[in-house]
């Protein structure tokens, strides 16, 4: 784990820009994670360094040139920290624009009724236009009802749901509501062995932070992250899309190149920035992996992060040092319930009697930043099946530490007993 190593937490977080700190009202903890990840110092200065270049892409010039070797370079290191050996890496206005696209682009290409799957687990990035282009199209839009004791969906349930006439599914592989994962590679088996052809997309915007991803073993034909939930900055999504999927009629220029995928002239530093993100997970898994090859870097970065965040969590539900966890605080729900395997650095938690805006606005004046999710057109989803208003979500990531998470505790203790 990252603690174990000494000095290693020090380094991890000297390359992040605000970690322990707001620009606006200074010291906090960081438990916001879910709603936009820190930001590597890296890509600050990418940004800069590319925002001042005034040359195009596609000239002939030598700046040009350059500016594409970095986007060639991006997509064959988006493809190696993805797993994927084949398909085509580009970028969009934003993980939900790629994901709207992409769903609309796969249901379009099916010219005979069908059945579009997917999961009331789901962001409504991929329920709003599944249900949305299945209906104008007349397909049937079917989602599988997710466990609420869990909080996930697993593969029987889609093996139960899938027909041989199903030609799309969506999957999330985090929901950044529960914070629990699925096994996206057993949902792709169990759709496949109903429907062989079915086109698979998956919504990878919470998980891309937490690494571990295998596109080939996954067997999918789309994976979309957000830039800023994976320490990148705003204003572009990235999607990868299989070389099936790549063939699909979509939106291009007119006689332009029918294999493009984006539309207009993308921002050269926003692929520099995301190499940036890659080279930061090589880098990590280098201190548990040093002669090993970058692949199994990210990969060794991606075991590192899923120990340490557990190992957060853990302290954070069952208590660290002398301080009580949530789970040992009475009143305390926490969603997906308390010893969950499928947690991914996340835990979603409501206190009875309280009002959760107030204790959200509480912890902030302990100096404890996390967030409401309110049973809205976001989350109503996993809330109003358990009958809850909203509850309180605290997302973490790699960079954060045991001490954070008891000055958490700390909080939640003063706050409960001044209650």
């Amino acid at each position: 784990m990252l603690e174990s190593q000494p000095g290693l937490m020090d380094q991890v977080r000297e390359r992040f820009a605000h970690v322990s700190s707001c620009p606006f009202t200074g010291e906090r903890v960081f438990f916001e994670n879910a709603g936009g990840a820190l930001t590597l110092k890296s890509v600050v200065e990418t940004s800069a360094k590319f925002a001042a270049i005034p040359d195009n892409q596609g000239r002939a010039n030598d700046a040009s040139h350059a500016l594409m070797d970095v986007i060639a370079k991006m997509r064959a290191d988006t493809k190696e920290f993805l797993g994927a050996s084949s398909g085509q890496v580009f970028l969009g206005e934003s993980g939900t624009e790629l994901l709207f696209r992409l769903i609309r682009t796969a249901i379009a290409a099916t010219p005979e009724r069908c059945s579009v799957v997917g999961s009331t687990l789901e962001h409504p990035a991929t329920r709003s236009p599944a249900m949305l282009w299945s209906k104008r199209l007349g397909h049937e839009h079917v989602l599988i009802a997710h466990d609420d004791e869990t909080g996930s969906v697993d593969a029987q349930a889609y093996a139960d749901a899938v027909r041989p006439d199903t030609k799309v599914a969506t999957i999330i592989h985090t929901s950044p509501v529960t914070g629990m994962g699925v096994d996206i590679a057993a949902v792709s088996r169990a759709i496949r062995a109903a429907s062989p052809d079915c086109i698979i997309i998956v919504d990878g915007i919470q998980h891309a932070a937490h690494g571990g991803l295998d596109i080939d073993t996954a067997n999918v034909d789309a994976y979309v992250m957000s830039s800023y939930k994976v320490f990148s900055r705003h204003g572009y999504g990235i999607g990868w899309i299989s070389d099936r999927f790549a063939s699909l009629p979509h939106e291009s220029l007119v006689g332009g190149p029918v294999e493009n995928w984006e539309l207009g002239t993308r921002d050269t530093g926003a692929y520099a920035t995301f190499i940036d993100v890659i080279d930061h997970f090589e880098w990590l898994g280098s201190k548990f992996k040093s002669d090993g090859t970058r692949r199994e870097k990210i990969l060794a970065a991606a075991a590192a992060i899923h120990d340490h965040e557990a190992m957060l969590t853990h302290a954070m539900l069952h208590g660290t040092g002398n301080l009580p966890g949530l789970a040992e605080l009475e009143g305390v729900i926490v969603i997906g319930g308390v010893d969950n395997s499928r947690r991914e650095g996340l835990v979603s938690f409501t206190l009875a009697d309280k009002d959760d805006a107030d204790l959200v606005e509480q912890l902030g004046q302990h100096g404890i930043r996390v967030h409401i999710r309110k049973a809205d057109h976001y989350s109503g989803n996993i809330l109003e099946p358990l009958g809850l208003p909203s509850c309180v979500r605290v997302s973490l990531c790699h960079y954060n530490t045991t001490q954070e998470v008891a000055a958490f505790l700390a909080a939640m203790k003063a706050i409960t007993v001044r209650a």
